[in-house]
């Protein structure tokens, strides 16, 4: 069996996009507490009143804002969704909900299949948001993806997938539970950033030839999913396999052999023919 090298492996996406969503709208529907005055009387209940308004307008941003951002979320329609979640980008550029916008709009362009936005979107979105786990960690691990050998700038790309993905395991290393998540549902975001960061650093290293490297973003990737990425277990299996652990990259391809997808049947070849071949020994 020849080894699968980085020009021979085909690769495939399977993001699970779920803990993404949940985050995002979580943070853009945060409950908001407006403080007490503790005044009484005619006047300053008017006064009150002011301050009070002057408060949720701080907390609660634009009412046009929050009445756009809840259409948009209701939108059922890819294309009208994200014809309006241009729109608010434009129109309402300092609202808090801006960032969770970004970061939808980044998914609906990726399930669209559409790089070129999506690029573009997550590229202005970590400029304004330098720290969000999600665009960083979704930006690198597509561009480690659809990177292509032939591809002038390939070498630059895998270098900035790479600079983001570490960006993301910093940040949501230090990051602290927002109020608007329950402490179950952040640890459920961060394995999936986890997850998808230590996934498209092993991919890069993998199309770098940096076996042992890949092997141990890889085996962190796989130990941090709920829902294991047939991917990771594939390119796994040609790390150990280029490394010359035969046993380790056999039992790497029975695990992506046991996820129902395009990968499936492939890796169970591998696999095979792995056993076969160490059987022999």
């Amino acid at each position: 069996m020849r080894h699968l090298t980085t020009m021979r492996i085909g690769i495939a996406l399977s993001i699970t996009l779920a803990f993404f969503l949940a985050a995002s709208v979580a943070r853009a529907q945060a409950g908001v507490s407006v403080p007490s005055t503790g005044l009484n009387n005619s006047t300053t209940q008017t006064d009150s009143t002011r301050q009070i308004e002057q408060v949720q307008q701080q907390q609660l941003g634009d009412p046009r804002a929050a009445k756009a951002y809840t259409s948009f979320m209701k939108q059922k329609n890819p294309e009208k969704r994200i014809k309006e979640g241009k729109d608010f980008i434009n129109r309402y550029a300092a609202d808090f909900r801006t960032q969770a916008v970004y970061e939808q709009m980044a998914q609906l362009y990726y399930a669209q299949k559409d790089l070129p936005d999506f690029y573009s979107c997550t590229d202005r979105g970590i400029t304004l948001y330098p720290s969000d786990a999600t665009l960083l960690s979704l930006a690198g691990y597509v561009t480690a993806h659809e990177y292509k050998p032939t591809d002038a700038d390939g070498p630059k790309e895998l270098d900035k997938a790479e600079l983001y993905e570490k960006r993301a395991l910093n940040d949501i290393t230090i990051m602290k539970t927002p109020n608007s998540m329950t402490d179950e549902q952040f640890a459920a975001y961060k394995k999936q950033v986890l997850a998808l960061a230590h996934g498209a650093l092993g991919l890069v290293y993998f199309r770098q030839s940096k076996f042992q490297e890949s092997v141990n973003e890889l085996e962190a990737a796989t130990d941090n999913s709920a829902a294991p990425d047939a991917t990771n277990y594939l390119v796994l299996g040609a790390d150990y396999q280029n490394l010359n652990q035969l046993k380790q990259a056999a039992d790497a391809f029975n695990h992506c052999a046991q996820i129902d997808g395009p990968l499936q049947s492939g890796c169970k070849q591998y696999a095979d023919s792995l056993a076969k071949q160490t059987a022999t020994k």
